[in-house]
């Protein structure tokens, strides 16, 4: 008997006109493609994070985390639109097709700046977009790659937040 992985099929983009800095996963784990929810698995640190950086509550209620997202000018995303993978776990991605970033950055000019949840995404993006979608560079964006907020993803709490606050709350000129 031959095992199917099944095709995992991404969410669309957390966006809006006034978005800057544009944050970047692989592709969403089960629980988050079930719930139709970025970050929807309670162990993942992503909210925790966020709400540590910005010194705020977010509170459980998924719109209410979308507002939160959007009031700080953040967008989310993920790198694959589409890919096969067993479970969760990014390393277990083949097949791997990418959302369309072309079309994303040319309508969401205002973007300056990418950070990539994890290496991975990275590793992805340059990958799946950088050498596979015309007109599609990071040349023009302050890109970092942050600390993944997976549970998996071995740096304490504390560091990763630190990280991520350097990124998004970067000292004004």
């Amino acid at each position: 008997e031959v095992c199917q992985l099944a095709i995992k099929q991404g969410l669309p983009p957390v966006i809006s006109e006034h978005s800057r800095t544009l944050i970047l996963g692989t592709l969403p784990g089960d629980e988050s493609i079930r719930t139709r929810r970025y970050y929807a698995n309670p162990r993942n640190q992503f909210w925790t994070i966020l709400a540590r950086v910005y010194q705020e509550d977010i509170v459980d209620r998924y719109d209410e985390q979308i507002t939160f997202l959007l009031s700080h000018g953040l967008a989310l995303w993920d790198v694959l639109r589409t890919a096969h993978r067993d479970g969760s776990v990014d390393r277990a991605i083949r097949d791997a097709e990418p959302n369309d970033f072309e079309l994303l950055l040319r309508t969401h000019p205002k973007l300056t700046a990418i950070g990539f949840n994890g290496r991975m995404a990275y590793n992805l993006f340059c990958k799946h977009v950088v050498q596979r979608q015309r007109n599609t560079s990071l040349q023009r964006f302050r890109v970092c790659i942050l600390p993944s907020s997976s549970p998996a993803a071995g740096l304490p709490l504390e560091e990763k937040v630190a990280r991520w606050r350097v990124f998004l709350l970067p000292p004004t000129r």
